[in-house]
Order: structure tokens, then C-alpha cells, then sequence
């Protein structure tokens, strides 16, 4: 039931910012503007109807990050600069639904604007049974005083708790002007469904 909850807190901002950029750029009556709905459907049939399975495909939520990065894209326009890597990734390698978009998420709602850009880079690299996960942004702590993450990054480690317990390590720090997410998972085949 704890579980169902946190599934159901993950992502009414995005949709609420990615509703915003499609009313921007239908307003402007871009040509983008369908593209953007189909990402964002794409990636609405994902959170609601995937996310209630115990597993999904690692691959798939990889390719699920990229479609989210494409839309972000769209709406940062010039101001984003991102890199974004992953070996190859086995499609047998199942993990818990949503359990990196959100800090993906994290990046572009909590990092500022440096020299004019959000800069985000992101890692994700697989080998047998160990995931690694490393993101960081930029990220300004006099303009956000309060660095914690709210709700958001309890969930997450709610839900890695409760998916992973011993075998996951999360290291979360800022650093000059970064703010960065290592997380590691040993024992990525033994997943727990709450």
C-alpha cells in the first residue's frame, strides 16, 4: 500500500511543466508542438501504466530518460547543456519501475542557471549484476538555501528501500557548484515488490 502511494507522488510537476511548454508552444502554433505531445504521451503511457508492474526493462526506462531529456530540450531550449552515456544494456535486466527518471527529474527542477545554463550530465553503466547511476547539476546553494529535495528524494529512497534494501548505496553531495547522485545496486536480479 506504502508503495502504491509513492508510485502515485512521483510526477505531477513534470506533467504540469511539460503542459506548460505545450500551451507555450501552441500559442506560437510551432511545428514542434506535436512532437511534444507524442513524447509526452509516450512517456505518460510509461508512468501510468507500467509503473504498477513489479519489474520493468532497464533498457526501457533507459530510453525512457532519453525521451524525457528530448522534451526538456525542447523546453530549455539554448539554456541546456547535457551529456548522457550508457553502455550497452542487456533488454533482460529488469529493475524496479521509476527508479532513475526521478532523479533525472530532480535535475532539471532543482539545478540553476550558471553563466546562463543548466548543465546536467548523466551516466549509467551496467556490468553483470551491479547498476551504476551517476547524475549531476549545476546547482547555485545561495539561491537555494535549503538544499534538501522535499518529498521527491525521500520517495526515492523509500522506494529503493523497499525494492533493494541491503543492496543499494546512495551517495548524494554538492560540490562547488554541482549537486551530485551516485547510486550503486549490487544484486540487481533480487528485487523486492514491497
Amino acid at each position: 500500500q506504502e508503495l502504491s502511494y509513492l508510485k502515485m507522488q512521483i510526477h505531477p510537476h513534470f506533467l504540469f511543466n511539460t503542459l506548460n511548454t505545450i500551451y507555450g508552444f501552441a500559442l506560437k502554433e510551432s511545428k514542434q508542438t506535436p512532437d511534444i505531445i507524442l513524447k509526452l504521451s509516450n512517456l505518460l503511457d510509461y508512468i501510468l501504466y507500467r509503473v504498477n508492474k513489479p519489474k520493468v526493462s532497464l533498457f526501457e526506462e533507459v530510453n525512457h530518460i532519453k525521451e524525457y531529456i528530448e522534451l526538456e530540450k525542447i523546453r530549455f531550449e539554448e539554456s541546456l547543456k547535457i551529456t548522457f552515456s550508457s553502455g550497452t544494456i542487456d533488454q533482460n535486466i529488469q529493475v524496479a519501475p521509476m527508479l532513475l527518471i526521478p532523479f533525472v527529474e530532480n535535475a532539471f527542477k532543482h539545478g540553476s542557471h550558471l553563466d546562463g545554463y543548466l548543465q546536467i550530465n548523466i551516466r549509467v553503466n551496467v556490468d553483470v549484476n551491479r547498476l551504476d547511476f551517476y547524475i549531476d547539476n549545476s546547482f547555485n546553494k545561495a539561491k537555494q538555501p535549503n538544499s534538501k529535495r522535499g518529498i521527491g528524494l525521500e520517495n526515492i529512497k523509500k522506494r529503493l528501500e523497499m525494492h533493494y534494501s541491503d543492496n543499494y548505496k546512495p551517495d548524494i553531495k554538492t560540490a562547488g557548484d554541482l549537486y551530485k547522485v551516485q547510486l550503486t545496486i549490487t544484486n540487481l536480479n533480487v528485487v523486492n515488490h514491497g
